[in-house]
């Protein structure tokens, strides 16, 4: 399948910090794609931080896409039975959505959206955001890496000097991980240096 062809789901999780970066990839991904859809957890949608309002980067998320996008579970169970997606992308993903993924927690539209799109055998893309990757996180990490349909967006540390368990993915490296993946593929190298 090309790339042009294809509908994204991008899951978007609460790593705050990574906004900007998530907005720039939803207006790359509306530019490659034939259709992209967000789902928003629960606190993507709601919590105000210091980095923005929610309602504001959801109202330029929808501008963007011309999608309100998946906001509850109601919505999430669809994404099996309906096959709304070839791939899901979940970026930023947060170390928490990480580790509710690799043991099979579904609480949110993101992880039920995840699930209900595997259920059909297609593939979901981790575009990791934490700052345990390296700690707390890295056995689900792990777990993920060797889970049948998952694929990461390659990863490095962002400043190992300061946050030294903290990983995140290079977005760049988003489409390039999309086009292997449609050809069963994880993009190589996954783990990248400085």
């Amino acid at each position: 399948m090309d790339i042009g062809d294809c509908t994204v789901g991008m899951g978007i999780t609460g790593s705050f910090c990574s906004f900007g970066k998530a907005t720039e990839t939803a207006r790359t991904l509306t530019a490659k794609c034939k259709k992209v859809v967000p789902v928003y957890s629960y606190n993507a949608q709601m919590l105000n931080t210091r980095f923005g309002k929610a309602g504001e980067f959801m109202g330029e998320i929808k501008e963007i896409t011309g999608e309100d996008g998946i906001k509850t579970l109601q919505q999430a169970e669809r994404v099996g039975p309906e096959k709304m997606f070839d791939v899901m992308l979940i970026y930023p993903c947060t170390g928490n959505t990480a580790a509710k993924l690799a043991n099979g927690i579904i609480d949110t539209p993101v992880l039920l959206a995840a699930k209900a799109h595997m259920r059909n055998q297609r593939p979901v893309i981790i575009g990791i955001s934490t700052n345990d990757a390296l700690g707390i996180n890295f056995k689900n990490i792990g777990k993920l890496m060797n889970m049948k349909n998952i694929f990461f967006v390659p990863f490095g540390q962002d400043d190992f000097i300061t946050k030294p368990n903290s990983l995140v993915c290079e977005k760049k490296l988003i489409i390039d991980t999309i086009e292997s993946v449609l050809e069963g593929k994880q993009v190589q190298p996954v783990i990248l240096g400085k």
